[in-house]
């Protein structure tokens, strides 16, 4: 036992790879529906680590949490300047009117019972577990004129008040807006749901669990065997279904295999492969004799990952792109901010937007060329983008202005989240520069998150016990009604005065407080994943204006 405590004393990156282990095996456990998650698991382990009194360098935090800002702001950069946007007017008032809401009530507990700016900061990252909170009013008490021993004591209750608030930052928000808020506003949000859904698709939802047996395009061989196509052109036998997507991917002309470019001119007795939605394919006696012609079929599909940034195609419909370049190809998934979202064809799309189409593999290239950026499969991460964004990022951090004799200053760390969504933006602009590749941004993510958490949790870990005997009780009650009164607030403001449909409603709503896993529980409890629709604009709005809060609640209750 003495080696293993000298160990991690004298290589404190040991003990920091032991938290990271300890506090993912901690985050797995569940007690009902609740889960501890990574980063309380790897708090929790930090503080019972730091029992042993490990010291690890200040500097091993902030480089990891400046890369989890970066990469937060990376993520959410596209549909942050969205949000600005008129069309997504009424998700960011729902965002402002919460967090402005947090804010003032987090204020009101702090001054109410005496709470130091420590622990009015610790309150708010956990009762709207947002992380960043913790860094960012970090950052500020260090730049206070105090003595050393009280700066540290000041850290040293954020956590405190983080772990205690989080509990019910989590844990009851979640049930709340998946349970209990439809219920106060006699909502049904699978009813809901199954309403917005028929409105968007006109197809009902299939029970949980189960798929629909229904195909919507169907790939069929058929025989030409009257004169009707003869002399004509696939263009022809195309455009003559319109407004319908028909396509001829492959000819058979005897034993030779042709390819079925737009030009190619038909014959009597050629065998055609035809693509196209089941309800025009059923019955459709016009093309001639349905065959069963397995080479004729048998040709690879592709998918393709593209990154819209054609500007002229930008805020338009899915049926606007498949009528300008979508022969041959299908949307199989469509991606926004790291969320799959439900699409239908009068579903706008923005910049940014990532579109997986499928095709045959001259269809799929012609198309993504045509809608923007191809993103080929690779493991390689700009380095010089993420380098250089964090350091102009911390430049612009470091500037401050003085409002009403109080020093208000992004902080380095706030400046890579700003920068982050510049970069971010920029990406989704010219995206043949600053590519992240999933696993790679992962990593900045979780792991930059759970390293910076578990330095905390090991600095704090010889006064968390005293300080939470201290403050534990009346502010597990603290953070019940900072956590739940601004979602009461943003519940009615959206329902009432914005009149939002109650299934985008409750998805802004945990968006904006940055609670994906309520995310997740109002999706099971609608039984479908339109409440996404909700969320992405909130969530990157969100995610700024309350990490922007942590310099001002230390500021503002110092």
């Amino acid at each position: 036992m003495n080696y293993l405590v000298t160990a991690l004393r004298e290589n404190p990156e040991l003990a920091v790879f032991l938290t990271l282990a300890l506090g993912f095996v901690l985050g797995r456990i569940r007690i009902g529906s609740f889960r501890l998650g990574n980063v309380v698991g790897t708090l929790l382990a930090g503080v019972l680590i730091g029992q042993l009194d490990i010291h690890v360098a200040p500097i091993v935090k902030i480089v990891f949490f400046d890369l989890f800002l970066f990469a937060t702001g990376y993520k959410v950069g596209p549909q942050f300047f969205r949000g600005l946007g008129r069309s997504a007017v009424p998700q960011v008032l729902l965002t402002v009117v919460l967090c402005v809401t947090s804010l003032l009530t987090t204020l009101a507990a702090a001054k109410v019972f005496g709470y130091d700016c420590g622990t009015a900061a610790g309150l708010m990252a956990g009762a709207f577990t947002e992380s960043t909170v913790i860094g960012t009013a970090g950052d500020t008490i260090n730049r206070l004129d105090l003595p050393g021993p009280e700066k540290e004591r000041l850290l040293n209750n954020i956590p405190v008040a983080y772990a205690v608030s989080y509990l019910v930052g989590t844990g009851f928000v979640v049930w709340f807006l998946s349970s209990l808020a439809p219920r106060l506003l006699r909502v049904n949000l699978r009813a809901e749901s199954r309403k917005l859904e028929q409105e968007l698709t006109g197809a009902s939802k299939t029970e949980p669990g189960a798929q629909s047996a229904y195909r919507e395009w169907s790939l069929r061989a058929y025989r030409l065997d009257d004169a009707t196509w003869a002399g004509r052109s696939v263009t022809d036998l195309e455009k003559s279904f319109a407004p319908e997507r028909v396509f001829v991917e492959r000819i058979r002309r005897g034993e030779e295999l042709v390819e079925a470019t737009p030009e190619a001119v038909l014959r009597r007795g050629d065998a055609v492969a035809i693509a196209a939605r089941h309800r025009v394919l059923a019955g459709a006696v016009v093309f001639g004799k349905e065959i069963d012609d397995r080479a004729l079929l048998d040709f690879p599909l592709v998918a393709l990952d593209v990154v819209l940034t054609n500007r002229s195609l930008v805020d338009r419909t899915i049926a606007d792109l498949a009528e300008r370049h979508g022969r041959g190809v299908a949307l199989g998934t469509l991606i926004r901010g790291g969320e799959e979202i439900p699409f239908v064809a009068s579903t706008t799309v923005n910049r940014g937007d990532l579109l997986r189409i499928v095709g045959s593999s001259r269809d799929v290239e012609r198309a993504g060329a045509a809608l923007g950026y191809v993103e080929r499969p690779s493991s390689a991460t700009d380095v010089v983008f993420v380098g250089l964004g964090i350091f102009l990022g911390g430049l612009v951090g470091l500037l401050s202005i003085t409002v009403a004799g109080l020093p208000l200053s992004l902080t380095a760390s706030g400046g890579a989240l700003i920068m982050g969504l510049v970069f971010g933006w920029l990406r989704s602009v010219r995206p043949t520069f600053g590519r992240i590749p999933e696993p790679a941004l992962w990593v900045f993510d979780t792991v930059g998150l759970a390293v910076f958490i578990g330095v905390v949790g090991l600095g704090a870990g010889p006064s968390f016990v005293d300080g939470l005997r201290r403050t534990g009780p009346s502010l597990l009650l603290v953070g019940f009604v900072v956590a739940v009164t601004p979602h009461v607030v943003a519940l009615l403001f959206g329902r009432y005065v914005l009149k939002m449909n109650p299934v985008i409603l409750f998805g802004a709503c945990a968006g904006a407080g940055t609670v994906t896993a309520a995310l997740r529980s109002i999706q099971d409890e609608a039984q479908s994943k339109l409440p996404v629709l909700g969320y992405t604009v909130p969530y990157a709005v969100g995610n700024i204006l309350l990490t922007a809060w942590g310099p001002v609640i230390v500021l503002l209750t110092r």
